[in-house]
């Protein structure tokens, strides 16, 4: 089953950072930039707010071809009807998460070391996200920042396509793609900005830059 995803512009929404406009808003506001993957991360929600904002994001998406990734919460992206799910290291062990999303939903893991990379089952993995690249606030207890030297050395290790992670911002577009991922994953380059939707194009722009 070919699962249909873009990587380029991956927005990971907090909540504390999005507080101006809202989670709905801003990834409204982010797609309609060129955003084009939006995962709701909020560690401090239950399962039943999770629900509650996955559908509320799932209705701002539909039409837009936009996926929606849950993180780490298998059962509300069950019950959201997301079309992804992404687990960490520390989370759920991806092969039991595989069993519980079943064969269709998206999966992406984090990886942080080139071994954690080579251990990755393509079979049950469909992409990797990669980092932290630089350090970052949105993650406190984050793991060492590996650069892009170290960026580049875990993709050639990945089976499957990669997403950078971790402080990357537009202008770690093209060093980002030049060492193998396929976009970049942002939190605060988008939520937080005064204007997300105009945040959003200058990745995609920056991304396009890159490829050319």
């Amino acid at each position: 089953m070919t699962k249909m995803f873009d990587l380029s512009v991956y927005l990971v929404l907090d909540p504390d950072l999005c507080r101006e406009f809202g989670m709905v808003e801003t990834t409204r506001l982010a797609v309609a930039g060129g955003a084009t993957i939006v995962q709701l991360r909020d560690k401090q929600a239950d399962t039943a707010k999770m629900i509650e904002t996955g559908r509320a994001l799932k209705a701002v998406l539909a039409g837009t071809g936009v996926p929606l990734i849950i993180n780490d919460d298998v059962e509300a992206a069950i019950a959201v009807g997301a079309e992804g799910l992404h687990v960490g290291q520390s989370d759920m062990v991806a092969a039991m998460a595989r069993q519980r999303a079943g064969q269709g939903m998206i999966l992406g893991l984090s990886v942080e070391t080139e071994d954690l990379a080579r251990r990755v089952d393509p079979s049950i993995v469909d992409y990797v996200g990669i980092g932290p690249v630089f350090a970052t606030d949105t993650k406190p207890d984050h793991k060492q920042p590996i650069g892009f030297d170290g960026l580049a050395r875990i993709v050639a290790m990945a089976p499957v396509p990669a997403v950078a992670i971790g402080g990357v911002k537009a202008e770690h577009a093209g060093p980002a793609l030049a060492a193998g991922a396929k976009g970049i994953a942002v939190v605060s380059a988008i939520c937080g900005q005064p204007d997300p939707q105009a945040a959003a194009r200058r990745i995609a722009a920056e991304i396009e830059r890159a490829r050319a």
